[in-house]
């Protein structure tokens, strides 16, 4: 089965009973929504079949940073305690703004997935096409699964900083410009305002539109506008 980093709600309505598709909600709370009960809003209403992947969770909460990638061997045991397999083509989604389900798609790609793809539009753009909605957990058997690591998906603080100085690479900072600028207050206490020096700042939500990236030229525009080559 051939893969895309996107498939729409039709192509997934279509599949959604074939046995080679699992699907993933991948939904979270960002900075400043922490009152949020994300893994509720799962059991109120999610696609059907899907399991919660809850990205704080997975998180590696022995570093004193936020959101840091688990272990591999932590990974694999919660994935297959969620029932997800490894060789299936997993189906990533969020509540619609193409926030966290990127992340969840990178996570897994992190430890050696190779089928998966981002619900274009996710839970908003499902139920407008008035497609099912599941309340409830989804159990599934144990699956299979052997995390990976690839080394080349993460850098380095050290990476970082000789790109910086020695502009050896472009730095891409995807915060609101505000933030960027150091305007406002970060939402997370005690984090500095301002920016990597040489970063050039693309907000993530200007690539976006109703939960999908925009087209290629405008994507071309945004960047080129930004000073990314």
């Amino acid at each position: 089965m051939s893969t895309t980093w996107f498939v729409g709600a039709d192509w997934l309505a279509e599949h959604i009973d074939d046995p080679e598709i699992q699907i993933i909600d991948a939904r979270m709370a960002s900075p400043g929504q922490e009152d949020r009960n994300v893994a509720q809003e799962y059991l109120n209403g999610h696609i059907p079949g899907a399991v919660f992947f809850d990205i704080e969770a997975l998180s590696d909460h022995t570093s004193p940073l936020p959101h840091m990638l688990p272990r591999p061997e932590t990974f694999a045991v919660a994935m297959r305690e969620l029932g997800v397999n490894q060789d299936k083509h997993l189906i990533v989604y969020d509540e619609g703004n193409l926030f966290s389900a990127p992340r969840a798609w990178w996570m897994l790609r992190t430890f050696g997935v190779e089928k998966v793809s981002i619900l274009g539009g996710g839970l908003a753009g499902w139920q407008r096409d008035d497609l099912l909605l599941e309340e409830g957990a989804v159990e599934l058997p144990e699956g299979e699964f052997n995390a990976a690591f690839n080394p080349e998906a993460v850098v380095k603080v050290t990476d970082v900083l000789l790109a910086s100085h020695e502009n050896t690479a472009q730095i891409i900072d995807a915060r609101p410009a505000a933030r960027f600028n150091a305007e406002v207050d970060e939402p997370r206490p005690g984090l500095r305002r301002g920016h990597i020096p040489g970063a050039l700042n693309v907000p993530w939500t200007e690539l976006v539109r109703e939960g999908e990236l925009k087209t290629t030229d405008e994507l071309d525009a945004i960047f080129f506008g930004r000073g990314v080559s």
